[in-house]
């Protein structure tokens, strides 16, 4: 199941977070996730099976509502690999679709997971070294609507 965050599931996932830190995430990354799970969510869902928390990921809105980001996508490490995340994306992708206003969508990841992205349909437009963290570059990717 797919449902809205909800300011309760903070502690939750944060948990997530933590159990791909460091494979996916650095730990300085934690503070970011915080600050945006408190200050920055537009549209936040997360993934639920027999009422835990499995996944989570997001929507931000850019220049005017014309550009959407993916945010802040993490899969619990014992459903890796098992369709949640393409689930949680195709979810994400298909509410961004109602919206007439928006142009094209982005994602900003890494080395460690743009290849996932690219399977769903995005184009990588530029890599940055170090952006996240050392070892951990920017991969920003791109997918018109």
């Amino acid at each position: 199941m797919i449902r809205p965050f909800q300011p309760s599931d903070k502690v939750k996932l944060l948990k997530l977070l933590r159990l791909n830190t460091p494979a996916y995430f650095a730990p300085s990354e934690e503070s970011d996730f915080i600050h945006y799970l408190e200050k920055e969510v537009e549209d936040y869902y997360v993934a639920e099976e027999n009422g835990t928390i499995i996944g989570c990921g997001g929507i931000n809105y850019l220049e005017n509502g014309t550009v959407a980001r993916i945010s802040w996508d993490i899969i619990h490490p014992d459903y890796q690999g098992k369709g949640i995340g393409k689930k949680l994306t195709a979810f994400r992708i298909a509410e961004i679709k109602k919206n007439p206003t928006v142009r094209s969508i982005v994602v900003r990841t890494s080395q460690l997971a743009y290849q996932f992205y690219e399977k769903m349909g995005f184009k990588l437009e530029r890599i940055e070294k170090d952006f996240w963290a050392a070892g951990f570059d920017l991969y920003q990717m791109e997918m018109g609507t």
